[in-house]
């Protein structure tokens, strides 16, 4: 009996010697964890903000017929380089017929007034001679005969215009379009044969061609609410296209709309900006591009890394944990400036040469413990 308690007080106790020893050991590999340190630097911060918009030309204008009819030539192509006063299109006149019988029945009207006027100034005429009337009743058959006679002429001119479109053929007539400022043809959205409407005051009219001059080019985009009070006109910005290679060019601000327009939930702000492109490059109307503007900048201030702040979870203050001589961390409150995304100005709370904790680090047993939650 004696001999088997000994037996199995031996096996427990070398069973509990070999449990120590493992916890000795495991307790030995366990890596020390070193958290790695950053330092303070000068350098100098930008913030920006960044416009989307489109690259338009300054001066755009839509050429309109100011007679309705069909489309019967057009000069020009899309693309082709104009002057001012170059034939782009004519339009052939497709007269109404009410109205070309109105114009008819104008003419009658007239030419019998004026035949009537005639008849009465030419016996007026003799009865004056023979000193029958005044010459005030002779002067005012006369007047009568040569309104008369205006009239007659005014209902045919009317005619012809609603016939052909003008009194004459020439270049000045209605019937053509000539361009109104040298530049490039960008659309004509009409085809020969087409119908257009003219331009009046009840009617936009059909566009028959558009030009720009795309030597001068403009910026149009948005900003929003929160950045629109820190832009002035006349700031110099850097518009950039990204179909050509995200070429950048020098622009100037020079508007900023005072009314804003809400779009999904969210007040926008136009702006406008002339941009600078040199005579080789090739631009196109309607680019896509962004424009960066510099909201505010400083030189040689005192920065961290952003990553490197903390937030006391319940007064949301920033701090930082700063490296003690016995290689232990403290908490220390922070008062932030200027901050471009990546770092970010300490106006006060921590000096140069102080070791900055790199709190995110994430180690393996984390991870570990992260995958076994995961599964």
């Amino acid at each position: 009996m004696n001999k088997t308690v000994k037996i199995i007080l031996g096996i427990f106790v070398l069973i509990l010697l070999v449990v120590v020893l493992k916890y000795f050991k495991d307790s030995n590999a366990k890596e020390v964890v070193d958290y790695k340190t950053e330092l303070p630097f000068y350098s100098s911060l930008d913030t920006k903000t960044v416009a989307t918009g489109k690259l338009n030309p300054e001066e755009e204008i839509e050429l309109k017929p100011q007679i309705s009819g069909i489309v019967d030539q057009i000069f020009v192509e899309e693309g082709d380089l104009v002057r001012k006063g170059d034939l782009i299109a004519k339009i052939r006149v497709v007269p109404n017929e009410q109205a070309l019988g109105s114009a008819k029945s104008r003419i009658n009207s007239a030419r019998l007034s004026f035949e009537n006027a005639q008849t009465l100034f030419d016996r007026n005429k003799l009865l004056f001679e023979k000193g029958v009337i005044s010459k005030q009743d002779f002067e005012n058959s006369e007047l009568s005969l040569n309104q008369s006679k205006e009239s007659y002429a005014q209902a045919q001119d009317d005619y012809k215009i609603i016939k052909q479109g003008s009194l004459s053929g020439g270049s000045s007539a209605n019937t053509t379009i000539i361009a109104q400022i040298p530049g490039t043809i960008l659309e004509i959205p009409v085809r020969e044969g087409d119908q257009v409407i003219q331009s009046n005051n009840f009617n936009a009219g059909t566009t028959i061609a558009t030009i720009a001059d795309m030597s001068k080019m403009i910026f149009e985009g948005k900003v929003d609410e929160s950045e629109v009070g820190k832009l002035e006109e006349g700031k110099d910005i850097k518009v950039i296209l990204g179909a050509i290679a995200e070429k950048e060019f020098p622009a100037v601000l020079t508007f900023v709309a005072p009314k804003g327009v809400e779009e999904n939930g969210a007040v926008q702000f136009t702006i406008k900006a002339d941009v600078a492109i040199e005579a080789h490059t090739k631009i196109r109307a309607g680019y896509s591009a962004n424009a960066e503007i510099e909201i505010e900048s400083k030189d040689s201030v005192l920065v961290i890394k952003e990553a490197l702040l903390q937030f006391n979870r319940i007064t949301e203050k920033p701090f930082v944990e700063l490296r003690q001589e016995d290689g232990t961390f403290s908490k220390k409150n922070v008062t932030t400036g200027l901050s471009d995304g990546i770092n970010i100005e300490i106006t006060d709370g921590v000096e140069e040469g102080d070791q900055i904790k790199v709190w995110n680090k994430a180690s393996e047993e984390n991870n570990d413990e992260d995958d076994e939650d995961d599964e």
